[in-house]
């Protein structure tokens, strides 16, 4: 993905683009660069939603691979339900 350094100070974190209108600004350039990033909250809260959209943004906009692990969803309800959204 297009990382970049949030400032102009040659410290600063590099940040990898969500591709996710908003959160990239609030979150001053999107997610810390080669690092993981665990997002957690209570059932209905996004995260699966946001973990896809970042997915698909990567692999779509930058050739970029990633992983996906989930804990309660099978692959087959992600299969049924991811359809419906439009990245």
């Amino acid at each position: 993905m297009a990382k970049r350094r949030v400032s102009g100070n040659p410290e600063a974190l590099e940040k990898t683009p969500t591709g996710i209108k908003g959160l990239d600004e609030i979150t001053n350039g999107g997610l810390p660069a080669g690092r993981p990033t665990l997002v957690a909250g209570g059932p209905g809260s996004g995260k699966t939603l946001l973990a896809m959209e970042f997915l698909v943004h990567g692999a779509e906009s930058y050739n970029e691979p990633g992983v996906f692990i989930a804990f309660e969803e099978t692959a087959e309800e992600l299969k049924r339900c991811l359809p419906w959204y439009a990245f």
